[in-house]
């Protein structure tokens, strides 16, 4: 609670003005049945002391109809403000958080797009409903419950103790009548966290579920993940009805008891009528504000228990430190894994490297290849910090003791499937570079291959390239990419398959512009196709987490026995199947 309610401090002064206007609210109820029952009094007094009870009573309703409006007004105005200022920043702290965290953490079933969207979605507003929605009530309930008591106690001392002595009854039947209301679903949340999860990646693949006329296939999968939150929920409702009912008798026999003692007070002349309804009807108000104060409860301790789930991003600290260590303004190029050994945080159980040896030399170009996981894309991953190894170093001027970011700056990365915002082209070009001028942009997109595609767009670089780049050819998005890492102008330069899901002309297009880029840069490219490995200064060959050879393409080509002879051969063998069929 003191962490939750740390978060509105810089709105404190809305909350004083809440406070306050929230006690005065409050105070209104009991005051109101106060002056309800005076006027049902009067109706048994002489007509003229009728007429001007009536009359005094109706004045001060009006004027309290005014404070009404206007208290209301206050508190409700400072608590949205409150309410609306918490979620925004609850909502950035997260974001923040959860782009703070290593790569790894991201590859847990439970750190998925579609949950961390759904938490970012529905967290801050859940913390906002316990600090903000629920403080509201419960502030102007107290102002009720302390203006009813100090009313009752004063007019008759004797009824307000009995009735007190029955407001365990009493309450319960309110709480009940107020849960009974509000549903006995429960909190099935992380229930329905699965079903929203699967929604969302069926919407996010609907060309696949389309292509493959999976539509009913997914619905089925809806269905069953909504089928237990449905039963709980079955459950629940059952209890609830039985219990609903047994504590409305205790409610109705409290009133019973309440009016037979105030009746036995009068037959001893301890109390008069006046004072016995004017008690009663306040401490029945009080009974239904103590009721709506209690039912909140169990939703406050699990709203606690939810909004630590808040916490567990907030207060996480990432395995790979982000802002520790010394800025560097430029970077050689050399890139050196020594004695790496690396397990995915993930599958722990199966060891990616063991004593991985790799030199890379300043401004020349490397070509990883081997078989599909035999580790390749995991040495870039190690040069970019996604993951820190398990035993070893990787340096560049000793990664571990750089800033990320200040590293990040000087590597270009162009992956297999390029990655764009739904934005326009100028702005994805952009990310490479912050600030970067038009001139910069222009200039990348040129080196990329991409100008003169771009410049017969209808809009040029203020096109839309849609949700991933849909939009676009995968040539085209492609080149953006190469741009992208371009405009940054990095020392190092790390290819993942970046032509291998082309076609001929657009690999023949794209291949053009990284060999123009990749002059004077520190080049790791990870590839199966010979056309864009041969041309490699150094061909690395990854097998069982280990280099087994390494050479230029006609060095290794030469022995006929090594692995990368009978991988290009294989290669050679798969292009004229296809050519023949």
């Amino acid at each position: 609670m003191k962490k939750l309610y740390s978060m509105v401090r810089p709105d404190w002064v809305f909350g004083v003005s809440g406070t306050i206007s929230a006690f005065v609210a409050g105070a209104q109820m009991p005051l109101f049945a106060l002056g309800v029952t005076q006027a049902l009094v009067s109706y048994y007094m002489g007509w003229e002391t009728t007429k001007r009870e009536v009359r005094k009573i109706a004045t001060l309703f009006c004027g309290g109809a005014v404070l009404t409006v206007v208290f209301h007004v206050i508190e409700h105005l400072s608590f949205g403000i409150m309410g609306e200022r918490l979620t925004l920043r609850v909502r950035e702290k997260m974001f923040a958080a959860i782009l703070r965290n290593e790569i790894g953490w991201f590859d847990s079933t439970s750190h998925t797009s579609a949950m961390l969207a759904s938490r970012l979605e529905t967290d801050a507003t859940l913390v906002r409903t316990i600090v903000v929605d629920r403080s509201t009530i419960l502030l102007q309930n107290v102002g009720m419950i302390v203006t009813s008591l100090i009313i009752a106690f004063i007019l008759n001392w004797r009824i307000t103790l009995v009735v007190l002595a029955t407001y365990p009854l009493m309450v319960s039947g309110h709480i009940s009548e107020k849960m009974f209301m509000k549903g006995y679903g429960g909190n099935l949340g992380k229930s329905y966290l699965k079903a929203n999860m699967l929604a969302a990646e069926a919407v996010s693949n609907m060309r696949t579920v389309a292509a493959f006329c999976a539509e009913e296939k997914v619905i089925k999968l809806y269905a069953d993940e909504l089928k237990e939150p449905g039963k709980r929920s079955f459950r629940r409702g059952q209890g609830a009805g039985v219990f609903y009912g047994v504590s409305q008798f205790f409610l109705f026999s409290s009133y019973a008891l309440a009016l037979w003692y105030g009746s036995h007070l009068m037959s001893k002349e301890l109390a008069t009528f006046r004072s016995v309804m004017k008690s009663f009807m306040v401490l029945i108000v009080t009974a239904l504000a103590m009721g709506e104060t209690l039912a909140m409860a169990p939703d406050i301790i699990k709203g606690n228990q939810m909004a630590s789930s808040v916490f567990d991003i907030l207060d996480r600290k990432t395995e790979v430190q982000i802002d520790t260590g010394d800025d560097i303004k430029k970077v050689e190029g050399v890139i050196q894994l020594r004695d790496v050994e690396f397990r995915y945080p993930s599958r722990s159980a199966v060891a990616v490297f063991k004593g991985l040896d790799l030199l890379m030399k300043a401004g020349k170009s490397m070509a990883l290849v081997g078989m599909s996981g035999s580790g390749k894309s995991t040495v870039l991953s190690l040069i970019l910090r996604f993951y820190d190894p398990i035993a070893g170093k990787v340096l560049i001027e000793d990664i571990k003791k750089l800033k990320l970011k200040s590293l990040r700056r000087h590597i270009g990365l162009v992956q297999q499937e390029p990655a764009l915002f739904a934005t326009t082209i100028y702005e994805n070009i952009l990310y490479g570079k912050d600030g970067a001028t038009e001139a910069e942009v222009i200039e990348a997109a040129k080196l990329a291959n991409a100008h003169t595609f771009i410049s017969s767009l209808p809009e040029g670089y203020q096109t839309k390239v849609g949700e991933r780049g849909v939009q676009l050819s995968g040539g085209q998005k492609q080149r953006i990419a190469i741009a992208r890492a371009i405009v940054k102008d990095p020392a190092i330069l790390l290819l993942d398959e970046a032509t291998s899901a082309l076609d001929v002309e657009s690999e023949r297009v794209v291949q053009q512009a990284l060999d123009r880029v990749m002059k004077n840069r520190t080049t790791v490219m990870v590839a199966h196709r010979l056309s864009t490995i041969k041309n490699a200064d150094v061909i690395s060959v990854i097998q069982d987490g280990k280099i087994i050879e390494q050479g230029d393409h006609q060095h290794l080509i030469e022995n006929k026995n090594g692995a990368y002879h009978k991988l290009v051969n294989l290669q050679q063998q798969q292009q004229q199947q296809l050519q023949g069929a």
